[in-house]
């Protein structure tokens, strides 16, 4: 029997954790796991006929990963007469705590590395270790393009913009041939653009086994006040992509746990160049996905996509507060109708600018007034909706010429001009649909609603979006509950 505990691992992290500067915490990118998350974690390796494991645990902090794992096999779950494990961690005060609990356990050959991951790691004469095991909590930090890390891992043909992918991707190419992953990340890779490079490493070099969405934002590692949307993810290294369990809970209890299996073509979309990964929290497929009618491309129903111009810091001087000779309205989120689906322009509140000067310096970034649909580019997941979506009205606006959309905005315009009036009423309404609203939660889980986002969705033709529209203008009131009746028979 190990002569440490789990429990034990998990009381040093809540007095550790503490005490430790938040200001260290945020240069490391350190999240400890909490034992529940690490218990789960451990419990997602598949059974082994392996008669000895090479474990990875990158970024190992006091050991409770480790310690989970080690204490699953000690419980049989395993066959392996021995474990050879190798953790790093940078911080030197935890690495202490960690080669403690790792000497716990009889039957394990440890090696506890202090030093970073990546620097020791990433280079192209390193041999692989060939790993059967990994389990990881890596750290979630920005790289800079100019960074150390940024170009060691180039050295090894990786190229990503963030530790936590960093460490996957590294481990990814450090494992033997059916090497399983278990790993603990934020959900942003699934479907953001820089992370492209990053999910094309994951589908080429491994097949997705599992994922777990946990439902509320902030509980996986609540003690370090995360409000990152984290996933746990199985990778299996030069596997056969078959069918993808998805599990969910609410929190990092797992007392509603719920399971369910999914073709691959349903968690990544073969048509899909930006591979994004999707997340289905249920076994059923939703409206949109079971639709003939939402098939058509942006480009297919004549609209482009972009992301509002005027970047307001950067114009400080351009802007005013109110409208004044010389200036042309400035649109923000702020001046969305927040009872209908137009804008109140110039609105009371004075949080942000309402114009901007139009003269040679702003002009190539000014569009001409007209219909546009405008979508709120930053969200919260705990908000009742991800895409929130009006339609400029020039009306509304007045005999202005030009108008400023601001880069808080997604645009759905024609090639940079306005839109049929109906079109950008129809788009408006689709996409404050409650059925477009959980298709996009499946592939998107931070706070932005990217452009690229928008362009890789379905949506109906423009004929129909056209009558959305032409419906939607007839309405004395809009309400959700009108939207999703009509979106019922349309989908």
């Amino acid at each position: 029997m190990s002569m440490v505990s789990l429990e034990v691992v998990d009381g040093v992290r809540r007095e550790v954790g503490p005490k430790t500067d938040r200001k260290l915490k945020s240069a490391l990118g350190q999240f400890m796991t909490p034992s529940s998350v690490a218990r789960f974690m451990a419990d997602m390796f598949p059974k082994s006929d392996l008669t000895s494991c090479r474990l990875l645990d990158a970024g190992a902090g006091v050991g409770a990963l480790s310690c989970a794992f080690l204490d699953r096999w000690k419980a049989g779950f395993f066959r392996f007469d021995h474990v050879d494990a190798t953790a790093y961690e940078i911080d030197e005060r935890l690495g202490a705590h960690l080669a403690e609990h790792l000497a716990g356990y009889p039957g394990i050959t440890a090696h506890v590395i202090a030093g970073d991951y990546i620097e020791l790691t990433a280079k192209p004469d390193v041999v692989s270790p060939g790993y059967t095991h990994a389990i990881l909590n890596p750290p979630y930090k920005k790289i800079s393009s100019a960074s150390a890390h940024r170009l060691a891992l180039r050295t090894v043909g990786i190229e990503t913009v963030n530790l936590y992918s960093a460490f996957v991707a590294l481990a990814v190419a450090q494992m033997a041939h059916g090497g399983q992953i278990v790993a603990i990340i934020p959900r942003s890779f699934c479907n953001g653009p820089y992370y492209k490079p990053f999910r094309n490493i994951i589908l080429k070099r491994a097949s997705i086994r599992h994922i777990h969405l946990f439902k509320s934002r902030n509980t996986a590692f609540k003690d370090d006040e995360v409000l990152q949307e984290n996933i746990i993810i199985r990778l299996e290294c030069g596997g056969v992509q078959g069918d993808v369990k998805i599990t969910t809970s609410t929190d990092d209890r797992f007392g509603d746990l719920e399971s369910h299996d999914h073709p691959f073509d349903r968690i990544v979309y073969p048509d899909d160049p930006e591979q994004f990964i999707h997340v289905p929290t249920s076994a059923d497929e939703g409206a949109i996905e079971r639709s003939s009618e939402a098939k058509y491309t942006p480009d297919e129903i004549g609209v482009k996509i972009s992301t509002g111009p005027v970047v307001g810091f950067r114009m400080k001087a351009q802007l005013r507060e109110l409208p004044e000779p010389g200036t042309v309205p400035l649109l923000y989120p702020n001046h969305f109708s927040s009872t209908g689906l137009g804008i109140v322009w110039p609105g009371v509140s004075r949080k942000k600018p309402s114009a901007i000067l139009r003269n040679e310096e702003t002009e190539k970034w000014l569009y001409p007034n007209g219909f546009y649909c405008l979508v709120r580019r930053f969200s919260s997941k705990e908000e009742k909706r991800r895409i929130v979506a009006r339609v400029l009205d020039p009306s509304e606006l007045g005999d202005y010429q030009m108008v400023g959309l601001e880069n808080y905005f997604n645009v759905f315009h024609d090639k940079k001009k306005g839109l049929n009036k109906e079109l950008a009423y129809g788009i408006a309404v689709y996409l404050n649909s409650t059925a477009v609203d959980l298709q996009f939660r499946r592939f998107n889980g931070h706070t932005q609603v990217n452009a690229t986002d928008l362009k890789l969705m379905k949506y109906p033709s423009r004929q129909t979006l056209v009558g959305l529209g032409t419906w939607a203008l007839e309405q004395g009131e809009i309400t959700q509950e009108k939207i999703d009746n009509k979106m019922e028979e349309i989908l």
